[in-house]
């Protein structure tokens, strides 16, 4: 056995938990499949040394997204998606931030239409400079089961790419892709999606019911 089998198998035997955890919300047979569909997601990626932790968060998310469109887990806060090509820098920062700043009060995902490699190491940087670690973020590709559980779909770059849905609110943010550019420049990025952001979670709280 190969060392990718090898790592397969370990990523797969976190199966058991993931029944568990959704046991009386989807079938054993069915959170197997999403398992497998995230490890298959990500071995081609950059990411394959970490594929067992990072095909069980994914695929984790993706159950948790589904049973939300089904009704089988409730809602508490807003959803929303931010998505750009790679998943490997804005959206990463515009979720970061948006985590960190909404205290909690608004759930955030990200993913990429065409995700591939890893976190840019320039993104990283500028973002451990205010204290907020994306060195154990992971691009993920964008999936049907994570749109639907979006209220809000934010694009960066990516196009046409995102399906539409009704009853979502979307938005295009044009913003520069930090890929190939200096630390000066990533950080007048970091902003800019960070003034967004601020501006996002004044809209969504007003809102919500008091």
């Amino acid at each position: 056995m190969n060392s990718d089998d090898s790592l397969v198998n370990l990523a797969l035997s976190g199966a058991s938990n993931l029944q568990a955890e959704f046991k009386g919300i989807f079938s054993e047979e069915t959170v197997r499949r999403v398992l497998e569909e995230s490890i298959e997601s990500l071995k081609g990626s950059q990411v394959t040394d970490y594929l067992p932790i990072f095909a069980y968060r994914f695929a984790r998310e993706r159950l948790i997204a589904a049973a939300q469109v089904a009704g089988s887990l409730a809602k508490n806060m807003p959803e929303v998606l931010f998505v750009c090509v790679h998943n490997a820098g804005r959206s990463q920062i515009a979720a970061a931030l948006l985590d960190a700043r909404s205290e909690g009060k608004i759930h955030v995902r990200s993913a990429g239409s065409a995700p591939s490699g890893t976190i840019n190491q320039v993104v990283i940087e500028a973002m451990s400079e205010i204290g907020l670690d994306l060195s154990k973020e992971f691009p993920k590709p964008m999936t049907d089961d994570v749109v639907r559980a979006a209220d809000v779909v934010i694009t960066m770059g990516c196009g046409d790419a995102c399906p539409i849905y009704p009853g979502k609110r979307y938005e295009d943010w044009d913003v520069a892709d930090p890929a190939g550019k200096d630390l000066a420049t990533v950080r007048m990025i970091r902003d800019d999606i960070a003034e967004r952001v601020d501006r996002l979670i004044a809209d969504l709280s007003a809102k919500q019911p008091s």
